[in-house]
């Protein structure tokens, strides 16, 4: 398949699920009170939007940089990036089902918590392995020096395992996982993804 072809159909299925996520932001209307106040009871919708845009939207130029390196695409890569596109479309449900039990603590409102970090795990997951893809094969044009793999793969991780202590930080608080979700989000807007050698060797550089 055509590089071209991955892209365009992720990025449609990405714009997709951005765009549903405007779905859950709703107010009753005339008559239930005044515009102000229902703003302010759905605080909680407008929250999970923002931060699930900022998740989906990180996750996109990521994905864009990424598959930018790519030369060959195989099946393998393929169903990588299908398994990543099943999380990214769960993030409006995984958003909608958060919001609707928040601000309460309750044992529903922790268990909606716990699927939403779960889906973003699942998303980070399948984008993970889009990523190992490239560190192996001759599937882009400047492949990392096998030395560079671990270094790389480090990098990518670190967001990744704050979604796991956001699924167990969840069980006790709804809130607080919320919070450290959007964090992640604030750290890939920062951690520029290594897609090639020079772009490790350009952060090597760096840090010295």
């Amino acid at each position: 398949m055509d590089r071209g072809r991955l892209e365009a159909f992720s990025d449609g299925v990405m714009a997709v699920a951005i765009t549903l996520l405007a779905l859950n932001l709703t107010v009753a209307g005339p008559g239930h009170g005044s515009l102000l106040n229902q703003l302010y009871l759905h605080w909680p919708a407008f929250l999970g939007y923002l931060i699930s845009f900022l998740t989906v939207g990180i996750i996109w130029v990521n994905h864009h940089v990424l598959v930018m390196s790519i030369t060959r695409v195989d099946r393998i890569l393929l169903f990588a990036n299908l398994m990543f596109l099943l999380f990214v479309v769960l993030i409006p449900f995984g958003t909608a089902t958060a919001t609707d039990y928040l601000p309460g603590n309750s044992r529903d409102a922790r268990l909606a918590m716990v699927l939403y970090a779960g889906i973003c795990l699942g998303m980070s997951a399948g984008f993970g392995a889009i990523f190992e893809c490239t560190l192996h094969g001759e599937r882009v044009s400047r492949p990392l020096p096998p030395e560079q793999h671990w270094a790389a793969r480090r990098r990518f991780v670190g967001g990744s395992l704050v979604y796991v202590a956001a699924i167990v930080i969840a069980v006790f608080s709804a809130i607080a996982a919320l919070a450290l979700i959007g964090l992640v989000g604030v750290y890939y807007i920062f951690e520029r993804l290594p897609a090639s050698a020079g772009d490790v060797a350009e952060a090597d550089s760096d840090t010295k």
